[in-house]
């Protein structure tokens, strides 16, 4: 009994740390909304004071009377709507400290991959180096065939593509792709950053769960793709597309 009780604790506690955020933001909510409707219904009895005390000192009363007469009334009101705040900017600040914590993981990896990768090439060049990332490229492809996975359809073309980032197969135009990437890279330059959903609806693909998190930003440089010819089943090519310059977190900024 103390162990099923003591599971239901951790997994409360796994729960409301995972999702407190969105507790946060939603208990700020209906604290507004209940400060709202509070406020609404302590009005006609706030009029009502305002009314008898004007009778009793027959003159009408100035702003500060006004509020010493009535503020009792609208104190429950105030309350929900000042925790409702508190609420709302607790559970942005938890968010914007896992935000930070990620960007900061994320831009450690990057690093750490992109060093890597680069000693590789300067060890066994650049050609060996694209070979692996082939077999690299074909053994993900053996493991989840397009058989298993559904292929999208686009406009664009008829080539099989397989996405590194999201996984997806589609079909499409390395030349529409290409093209894709250039008038990007343009709107880079112009507005400083481009998201990654951005990116996948210019060349017929749905957005992604955090697609809109992810982007490039012109400090960081533009959008640069890797090509890598594979085989799917049938021995039907099918084209990887990698990211020599993969998107990144926090990439909207403007300084």
């Amino acid at each position: 009994m103390n162990n099923k009780i003591t599971n239901v604790i951790n997994t409360s506690k796994r729960f409301l740390s995972k999702y407190s955020p969105e507790i946060l933001t939603g208990l700020g909510l209906c604290n507004m909304i209940t400060s709202t409707i509070l406020a609404v219904n302590a009005t006609p009895k706030a009029l009502e004071l305002i009314k008898d005390k004007e009778k009793r000192v027959n003159d009408k009363l100035t702003n500060k009377e006004i509020v010493q007469t009535t503020w009792k009334e609208y104190l429950p009101a105030v309350s929900f709507g000042i925790s409702g705040i508190i609420f709302i900017i607790c559970g942005c600040h938890i968010n914007s400290k896992r935000s930070a914590a990620l960007a900061s993981a994320y831009a450690i990896s990057e690093r750490t991959l992109l060093t890597y990768r680069d000693k590789v090439i300067e060890t066994i060049g650049e050609k060996k180096e694209k070979v692996i990332r082939e077999k690299m490229n074909q053994d993900e492809i053996n493991k989840n065939p397009p058989s298993k996975n559904q292929v999208i359809i686009t406009s664009k073309g008829n080539t099989l593509i397989k996405d590194s980032i999201s996984g997806r197969y589609f079909r499409s135009d390395l030349d529409n792709i290409r093209k894709v990437v250039n008038e990007l890279n343009r709107c880079i330059t112009h507005q400083n950053y481009i998201s990654l959903n951005e990116f996948y609806k210019s060349i017929g693909l749905d957005p992604v769960k955090d697609g809109d998190r992810l982007g490039w930003n012109i400090d960081d440089g533009l959008i640069e793709l890797d090509f890598d010819t594979c085989l799917a089943e049938n021995d039907e090519p099918c084209i990887c597309i990698d990211y020599s310059r993969p998107p990144k977190p926090n990439f909207d900024r403007v300084f």
